[in-house]
Formats: C-alpha cells, sequence, structure tokens
C-alpha cells in the first residue's frame, strides 16, 4: 500500500491529488486547488506553492509524488513561470525526503483516458469513473489525481514485469 501525491502545477493555480494504492485498487483521498492571489509578486506564488504543498505533505504523509512536466506553453514567458512553480512543488516534495517523479503530459492523459490528446472534460470523466467519485473534480484537481493515478499504474505495471516486490527511492527491489 502505497500514498500517492500528484501535482498539476501552475503560478496561478497548482492543483493536487491524493490516492492510495494497494495492489490495483486505487482509492481516492482528498484533491483540491492551491489558488495564488494575483496580486503576489512571483517569488511570494513560488513560496505559497512550497508552503501548500509542505502542508499538504505533512497532513497526507505521502510516500511518493508525482509532478506533471512542463509542456510549451503560450509563451517563453508563460514556459519560466510554470517551471518555477514545478520546482517550487518538487522542492517541497524533496525537503520531505520523498521521491519525486515526473511525467510528460500525453502520458499522463494516455494513462487515465486511453489518449495522449484528450481534452480536460475526457481527463475530469475517467478520474471520476475509476475513482468512483460522486462527481467530476475541478480542473486542476482531476488533472492533478490523473498524474497521480499515471504513477500508481506505472510504478504498477513495472514492478509486475520485472516480479520485483516494490518500488523504492526511486529503484525496483
Amino acid at each position: 500500500m502505497s500514498i500517492i501525491l500528484g501535482i498539476d502545477p501552475g503560478s496561478r493555480k497548482t492543483g493536487y491529488g491524493i490516492v492510495e494504492r494497494n495492489g490495483t485498487k486505487m482509492r481516492y483521498v482528498a484533491s483540491g486547488v492551491i489558488r495564488i492571489q494575483a496580486e503576489l509578486t512571483l517569488p511570494e506564488r513560488l513560496k505559497v506553492i512550497f508552503a501548500s504543498v509542505s502542508e499538504i505533505i505533512a497532513q497526507y504523509r505521502p510516500q511518493e509524488m508525482a509532478v506533471e512536466q512542463v509542456f510549451m506553453a503560450k509563451s517563453a514567458g508563460s514556459a519560466l513561470k510554470l517551471g518555477q512553480a514545478r520546482g517550487a512543488a518538487i522542492v517541497a516534495g524533496v525537503s520531505h525526503n520523498l521521491t519525486v517523479f515526473e511525467y510528460e503530459t500525453r502520458k499522463v492523459k494516455q494513462a487515465v483516458v486511453g489518449t495522449g490528446a484528450a481534452d480536460k472534460l475526457q481527463v475530469q470523466h475517467m478520474v471520476k469513473t475509476l475513482l468512483h467519485l460522486p462527481c467530476a473534480p475541478q480542473e486542476d484537481a482531476a488533472d492533478a489525481l490523473a498524474v497521480a493515478l499515471c504513477h500508481a499504474n506505472t510504478q504498477h505495471n513495472l514492478i509486475h514485469q520485472t516480479q520485483a516486490r516494490h518500488f523504492r527511492r526511486g529503484r525496483l527491489v
């Protein structure tokens, strides 16, 4: 059994999703969105992301963390801000001794929906279905849950293929 924290980073909204994996069974634990005030400077926003992710880790005590990789945004400036937001979340995870895994957006969509070209509504619907939720989570929270599900499935498949007992600190043992 392991608890996985998924992160969908953003400089204004950072989604988080927590699932518990027990063999092939997934259980929803929590999800939400860290909303950052628009009037804050970028360094202040990064501080909020770091502090909020640290608080989530302290509360739920995940063993692993999965983060969506940066994709090319509308502009180079947007991509840099997104990368810095990812960095703040990753540092929070590493500061709490979590192993951090990174997944491309297309791989996350492929793992959850079955196609890397899925849209946001399809991701929300499949997250709702896979985790047996009464309603679809908010967009950023659904994306974070999808990252956690992608990691859980990827890890399970790697362990199964190699017949290892578990995954520890990024290594099959």
